[in-house]
């Protein structure tokens, strides 16, 4: 028999040894009962979050959302709040959440990055709730194919599409009404978006 055979025995288990398995045991129980006692409160949890988001009288603005679902509606309608003092205008969200990049000028260079100091679970709200729209929305499914075709990577793409979306967000959530596809997809017409004509040659 030479090294690197395949004919090597193979043990049916790897030890009989009632000293190392009768613990083992034991041990799986305690985790399967911290894994049971931990589904039972996350499930509760979310039946809470479920009755507080339903009872919002701002829950309509968010629920109707592309994407958003059960999950990501509750995490936007809190990441806005009802104070709309407290972002005057769509940049100030955008740079708060991290989703605004930074432009930094040195002499003649100039570059520009993402923002390091930010809510990283805020700004992961809006990333991913960005990504959610990509199948939803004919205008979002544009951008990325857009975006992919020009090089960009897919995380970057989603940050940029959060930063598009926080402004048409930030403008229903300040006027109090719920996001219309027809009525944005008509501004772009009217502004004769380079997106907008992207969209009528599909």
């Amino acid at each position: 028999m030479t090294l690197g055979s395949n004919s090597w025995p193979k043990p049916d288990r790897i030890t009989e040894d009632r000293a190392v398995l009768a613990p083992a045991v034991l041990q799986i129980g305690l985790l399967v009962a911290v894994i049971r006692t931990l589904q039972e409160q996350i499930e509760r949890v979310e039946e809470r979050i479920a009755e507080c988001f339903a009872a919002h009288p701002e829950a309509e603005l968010f629920a109707s959302l592309p994407g958003a679902g059960p999950a990501l509606a509750p995490r936007l309608l809190t990441a806005f709040g009802t104070d709309r003092s407290r972002y005057p205008n769509a940049a100030s969200l955008q740079k708060y959440a991290g989703v605004a990049p930074v432009k930094v000028k040195s002499g003649r260079q100039v570059w520009t990055h993402w923002r390091w100091n930010a809510p990283k679970f805020l700004r992961q709200t809006f990333v991913e709730w960005a990504g959610q729209t990509v199948p939803k929305c004919a205008w979002t499914k544009a951008y990325y194919r857009q975006q992919k075709q020009a090089g960009k990577k897919h995380q970057a793409i989603l940050r940029s599409l959060a930063f598009k979306w926080l402004r048409i967000l930030w403008r229903c959530w300040h006027d109090r009404v719920s996001y219309n596809e027809a009525r944005f997809l008509h501004s772009l017409s009217q502004r004769h978006s380079p997106l907008a004509q992207r969209l009528h040659a599909v």
